[in-house]
C-alpha cells in the first residue's frame, strides 16, 4: 500500500520541501539532449518542485502522480507561475504503458523520477520507459539531498533526536538517498540496457525551524500527522533543542543517475 501524501501533507510539502538549483537543470538537459521541441514525464511529480523548472527549458512537461491533493498544489504553482506547457495526470508508473499508446512511442526526450523511485519497481519502470524515449533521451533518476533528519550536521541529529521522541522509536529511514538506494538504481538501469552516468551538484540552503518541521511533516502519511496541538509543540520542541535558533545551513548533495537510450 502506497502512503497516504493527502491534505495537510501535500500541503507541507508544497511549502517546505527543497526545489532545484538551475545546474540541476542544466546537468539534466546536457544528459538528455533536451530542447525546447522535447516532452518531458516527471514521474511521482508531487507538487511541480521539477516539473515547474523543466518547463521553463522544453516544449511541455507531464506530471504525474497518485495523489490528487499533490496535483492540485501542483496545478496552483503553475498558475502562478503562468506555465501552460504542464499538464498533470492522476497515475502511476504502471500507467507507463497506457501513456506510451497515447504519446507515440520514442516520443519523450527524457523521464524523470525525483524522491519517488523508492516506491517504485525499478525494473519494470525502467524497460517500460524505453519504449517511450527517443534516441538520445533517457531516464534521470534524481536524489535531492538525503532527508532533513538523517544528515551529519549538528542540527539535523537534534532534529532526528525529537522526532524519536515524537514517534517513540527510532529513525533511520533514509528514503533510498544513500549510496546503497543509489546501487539500487545504478544496477537496474544497467539490467535495462541504458548508458549509465551521473554527475551531482552541491549547494548551501537556508532553513528555518518551520522548514525543518515542515519538512518532517511531508514525509508522514497523513494517518500518523500528529495533531494542530502536537505539531505546535513539537515546533517548540525541536526550537528550543536549537538553543532559539531559528536558521541553520543545510549542506545539499542533489544526485543525479542518468539511464541514456544511445
Amino acid at each position: 500500500m502506497r502512503a497516504d501524501f493527502s491534505g495537510e501533507v501535500a500541503a507541507y510539502y508544497a511549502r517546505h520541501r527543497r526545489g532545484y538549483p538551475p545546474e540541476v537543470l542544466d546537468a539534466l538537459a546536457a544528459a538528455c539532449r533536451l530542447g525546447i521541441e522535447d516532452t518531458v514525464l516527471d514521474l511521482g511529480c508531487g507538487t511541480g518542485k521539477l516539473t515547474l523548472p523543466l518547463a521553463a527549458r522544453v516544449g511541455a512537461v507531464i506530471g504525474v502522480d497518485p495523489e490528487p491533493d499533490m496535483l492540485a498544489k501542483a496545478r496552483e504553482a503553475a498558475l502562478s507561475a503562468a506555465r501552460a506547457n504542464v499538464t498533470w495526470v492522476l497515475g502511476t508508473d504502471r500507467e507507463l504503458p497506457t501513456l506510451g499508446r497515447l504519446l507515440g512511442n520514442r516520443s519523450i526526450g527524457a523521464l524523470t523520477v525525483a524522491v519517488a523511485v523508492h516506491f517504485m519497481d525499478r525494473d519494470t519502470l525502467f524497460a517500460d520507459a524505453r519504449q517511450l524515449l527517443r534516441p538520445g533521451g533517457g531516464i534521470a533518476v534524481i536524489t535531492n539531498g538525503a532527508p532533513l533528519w538523517a544528515q551529519d550536521d549538528e542540527w539535523s541529529v537534534v532534529l532526528r533526536d525529537c522526532l524519536q521522541q515524537l514517534l517513540g522509536h527510532p529513525v533511520n529511514a533514509t528514503c533510498q538517498t544513500d549510496e546503497t538506494g543509489r546501487r539500487l538504481n545504478q544496477e537496474a538501469l544497467v539490467r535495462a540496457g541504458y548508458r549509465y552516468a551521473e554527475s551531482f551538484v552541491r549547494y548551501d540552503a537556508q532553513l528555518t525551524v518551520e522548514d525543518m518541521v515542515g519538512g518532517v511533516f511531508s514525509a508522514m502519511s497523513a494517518d500518523r500527522l500528529p495533531s494542530a496541538s502536537g505539531r505546535a509543540k513539537f515546533t517548540a520542541e525541536v526550537r528550543g533543542a536549537l538553543g532559539g535558533r531559528d536558521h541553520v545551513t543545510e549542506r545539499v548533495q542533489v544526485w543525479l543517475q542518468f539511464g541514456v537510450v544511445d
